[in-house]
């Protein structure tokens, strides 16, 4: 099981504070609602995935335990003026990663932090990024991902013989074309080149088979 906790962003400021961070649009979210976003560094690779909620005075984001503690110190970073608090709900929950890997969603934990872009963890298909909201860091380049085409690689599942390792490398033909994302029991997801995703492809000699999402047909 994933720890997860929750970062809370309080204070007059904390709306447009988030918005000018992340990358859907908050004034989305409605009483009892939730939203996926993400935070990316200024290279559009994303740094943060999770969920948001509305709370009294301001906003709840779920993030795994070992991250927590440092997407408060970086997002403090970005904070100047802005009137809001940061803090770490330390009563923590837990999500089967097995769950996350049949639906398509993505881990970020520290080892996946600022490797890959949101498309690349197809986090457009899971609206999870809002094109008309205005700047956000990164939105330059997720934009132009969008608006481009230029969508190459993308997170995939599949299931294996025996269990593989996040962050090993996706062989097709004898050269490593992708890396293993998450991974539970011998389900995962990897991202790899979408012109090899039929491909005979393999971890460490392990042969892959791919799997349906239910938001990639």
């Amino acid at each position: 099981m994933e720890k997860i906790a929750t970062i809370t962003v309080t204070g007059p400021d904390a709306l447009t504070f988030l918005q000018g961070q992340l990358t859907n649009d908050l004034r989305r979210l409605g009483p009892e609602h939730e939203i996926l976003a993400a935070w990316c560094n200024p290279k559009g690779r994303v740094i943060w995935f999770g969920t948001v909620r509305a709370i009294e005075s301001g906003y709840a984001l779920s993030a795994p335990v070992e991250t927590a503690e440092d997407i408060v110190r970086r997002l403090t970073l970005f904070r100047f003026r802005a009137r809001v608090d940061l803090a770490i709900d330390h009563d923590e929950t837990e999500v089967d990663p097995g769950t996350l890997i049949q639906g398509g969603y993505p881990f970020i934990g520290r080892a996946q932090s600022e490797q890959f872009t949101p498309h690349m963890l197809n986090l457009d298909l899971m609206d999870a990024i809002s094109l008309t909201k205005g700047c956000y860091t990164g939105q330059e380049i997720v934009a132009r991902t969008h608006y481009k085409g230029a969508t190459k690689r993308r997170t995939l599942r599949f299931s294996a013989d025996e269990p593989v390792v996040p962050g090993a490398r996706v062989s097709a033909g004898g050269r490593d074309v992708g890396e293993v994302l998450n991974v539970a029991g011998n389900e995962l997801l990897a991202v790899v080149p979408l012109d090899s995703a039929d491909a005979d492809l393999s971890v460490d000699g392990i042969a892959l088979r791919r799997e349906p999402l239910p938001y990639l047909r």
